[in-house]
């Protein structure tokens, strides 16, 4: 476990750090995927393993995969969310990681219809920073904030204009 928590700790330091001026999930024009390189993992350390997982379960309508108390996995189709205890972040790889403080990076979900994910998750989501709104790169989008601050987008291809 200790290696894929490592693992999983590092992948979620690239999130940040993978943002590219092209819409997400949309190539850079003339280019294909580099598939050398692929974000599969991404893991919030968390005061409160328990908490998020309940609420990841619901949001993300996925059963989540346990590994202990400490460690939990939601696998989505392009990937990963990891759930990793801040207590044992810090036994492993002391001072690398504070829980909840996150305000650099954005966790992006596609989804089907996001105006009918902002009706069902109206009333289960306490912090809400934008509804749905058509975004000028092509996109409409939910955003949100998790119980541990992070936060979220909901997000699909934007109807075109009518």
């Amino acid at each position: 476990m200790f290696m894929k928590a490592q693992a999983a700790f590092a992948l979620s330091l690239i999130v940040g750090l993978t943002a590219t001026s092209s819409p997400p999930g949309v190539a850079k024009s003339g280019s294909s995927p580099d598939t050398s390189h692929a974000l599969i993992n991404t893991c919030l350390i968390t005061n409160d393993v328990k908490r998020l997982t309940a609420f990841y379960a619901q949001v993300l309508q996925i059963e989540p995969h346990k590994t202990g108390e400490d460690y939990v996995e939601f696998h989505t189709s392009a990937g990963t969310l990891a759930l990793f205890s801040a207590d044992a972040q810090e036994k492993y790889i002391p001072g690398s990681a504070t829980a909840g403080q996150n305000h650099s990076a954005i966790l992006e979900f596609r989804v089907g219809k996001v105006d009918e994910e902002y009706a069902r998750l109206h009333d289960l989501v306490k912090a809400w920073v934008k509804g749905p709104t058509t975004q000028p790169w092509g996109t409409r989008s939910i955003y949100f904030r998790d119980p541990d601050g992070n936060l979220v987008d909901f997000f699909a291809p934007a109807p075109p204009p009518k």
